[in-house]
């Protein structure tokens, strides 16, 4: 395996297991539905929030990463959800759903061999694949952690 491919493992690693930190799927796991829109005291997001806010955050970097007619949300209000739940059942589980569906496509853009992790990305001013893949790892290792924190303080994790 050369440099590169061994970067692009690296990168895919740190984005879906986390390395120092725990994955997202550990830091969803098992939450109780009663728990996802309660904000503790002095924290100030809910779980719901922190959840809404991973999808979100993800999918903007992911379709600025590939798609030079990408418009992201204004910023900050567009990369949190307006409720502090799930506004219907089925929410919760959708956004799951479609997080890790990102996380993968990131994934296949930063596997795929034809992908130049080091040239600017054409539309961007800059930025390239190797920086919007640290930066989705980067974020999301950061939320995810609020996360847990939220999770403890509500007494849902063990």
């Amino acid at each position: 395996m050369d440099q590169i491919e061994q970067l692009r493992e690296q990168l895919v690693w740190l984005i879906e297991k986390g390395h120092a930190h725990i994955s997202f799927e550990d830091a969803i796991a098992d939450l109780p539905t009663e728990f996802r829109s309660q904000v503790p005291p002095n924290v100030g997001h809910s779980p719901w929030q922190l959840l809404e806010h991973l999808r979100i955050c993800q999918w903007d970097i992911l379709e600025f990463s590939r798609d030079a007619g990408h418009v992201s949300p204004k910023f900050p209000h567009g990369y949190w959800p307006t409720s502090i739940g799930p506004p219907e059942p089925e929410a919760w589980e959708k956004s799951i759903t479609a997080f890790l569906a990102d996380r993968q496509v990131m994934v296949d853009l930063i596997r795929d061999p034809s992908t130049d992790l080091f040239k600017p990305i054409p539309h961007g001013d800059g930025q390239t694949i190797l920086r919007e893949a640290m930066l989705v790892a980067d974020h999301n290792a950061y939320h995810i952690g609020q996360l847990v924190i939220v999770r403890k303080v509500l007494g849902c994790w063990s």
